[in-house]
C-alpha cells in the first residue's frame, strides 16, 4: 500500500506542462508557472515592475494585524501558536549567539517574541506598511539588505519570504555573506508536491502569484543551496499550513462549506505526509560547509 501511494506521486510529479495561475488575492489577474528542471522549481511569469502594488491591499494577510473576518482570526491564532514552535526549531540547534536577523520580518511578531525570550534580534522588512507596524512594537527594523551589511548574525530567518524575491541566488549570496560561519539559516516554504497543491492545482493558495515568485520543492531547495556551497542539516513540517492553505483554497473555489471541506482536505495531505515526506510547507535548516 505505501509502495502504491509513492509510485502515484511520481507519476504525477513527471507532468510538467506550463500552468496559468490566477492571482485571486489582489487583482484578479493571470501569471504563468513555467517549469525548470535543473532546479526542479516552477517560476512565476512575467515578474511586474511594480511587485509593491501587488502587496498594497488591506487583503494582503501577511502585513496586518487585522481580525476583521474568520480567516484573519484563524490566521492570527496560528501565527501565535507558531511562535514558540519557530523559536524552538532554533533553540534545538544550539546556536551559539543570540544574534537574529528575520528577513521579510512583516510586522514583527517573531522578532518581538526572539527580543522577549533573550535574543538580540532585528527586523528586515521592505514594506512600509508592515515595517512601521513592527517600528511601533519598539523593534529595530531596517528596509534594505545593504544597511545591514557590516553586521554578521547567528540566526537568519525567513518565514515564507524566500519565494518572494526577485533576484534569488543574489539574495541568498547577501544574506549568507552576513551569517556567521557556524551559523544558521532557517528557511520555511511551501512544497508544491504536497498533496494539497496537486489536489487544488491552480487553485492552490500557495502559489499566490505574483507575490511568489518562485514555487519549490524539497529538491529545489537541496540544490539551490548547494551551489551556495551550504547543505541542509533538517527538514521539519509545518503541519498547520495544509488546513490554512486548503482555508484559502476552498475560498477561492467559491466553496460556501469551505471550512470542514478545508479541515478534511489539509487532514488528507498530512496523513499523504506521513508517507510521502511532501509536507504542504517545510522549515529547511541550513548552514555553511
Amino acid at each position: 500500500m505505501l509502495y502504491n501511494i509513492s509510485l502515484s506521486f511520481e507519476a504525477m510529479s513527471t507532468s510538467k506542462k506550463n500552468m496559468v495561475v490566477k492571482d485571486f488575492s489582489v487583482t484578479g489577474e493571470s501569471f504563468e508557472l513555467q517549469y525548470e528542471k535543473e532546479r526542479d522549481l516552477w517560476r512565476t511569469e512575467p515578474i511586474p515592475n511594480n511587485l509593491d502594488r501587488y502587496y498594497a491591499s488591506s487583503d494582503y494577510i501577511s502585513h496586518t494585524d487585522a481580525k476583521r473576518n474568520l480567516l484573519e482570526v484563524l490566521y492570527a491564532a496560528v501565527k501565535r501558536k507558531n511562535l514558540r514552535k519557530k523559536l524552538q526549531v532554533i533553540e534545538n540547534q544550539k546556536v551559539k549567539g543570540k544574534a537574529l536577523l528575520d528577513f521579510g520580518a512583516g510586522t514583527g511578531d517573531f522578532v518581538k517574541f526572539a527580543q522577549l525570550n533573550g535574543y538580540d534580534p532585528i527586523a528586515l522588512e521592505p514594506n512600509t506598511l508592515a515595517s512601521e507596524k513592527a517600528k511601533q512594537k519598539g523593534l529595530s527594523v531596517f528596509n534594505t539588505l545593504e544597511q545591514i551589511k557590516d553586521r554578521s548574525f547567528n540566526v537568519i530567518t525567513l518565514w515564507h519570504v524566500l519565494e518572494h524575491l526577485p533576484d534569488l541566488d543574489g539574495d541568498i549570496a547577501s544574506l549568507l555573506s552576513v551569517l556567521e560561519d557556524d551559523g544558521l539559516l532557517v528557511i520555511a516554504v511551501p512544497n508544491y508536491k504536497s498533496w494539497d497543491a496537486r489536489h487544488y492545482k491552480t487553485y492552490w493558495a500557495a502559489y499566490d502569484v505574483p507575490r511568489h515568485l518562485w514555487h519549490f520543492s524539497r529538491n529545489s531547495i537541496r540544490s539551490i543551496f548547494e551551489k551556495q556551497h551550504c547543505h541542509v542539516i533538517k527538514e521539519i513540517p509545518m503541519h498547520y499550513d495544509a488546513f490554512y492553505v486548503s482555508l484559502l483554497s476552498e475560498k477561492y473555489k467559491g466553496n460556501f462549506l469551505r471550512m470542514p471541506t478545508a479541515f478534511l482536505k489539509g487532514l488528507n495531505s498530512n496523513l499523504h505526509a506521513l508517507f510521502t515526506g511532501e509536507y504542504s510547507s517545510m522549515i529547511y535548516l541550513i548552514q555553511k560547509k
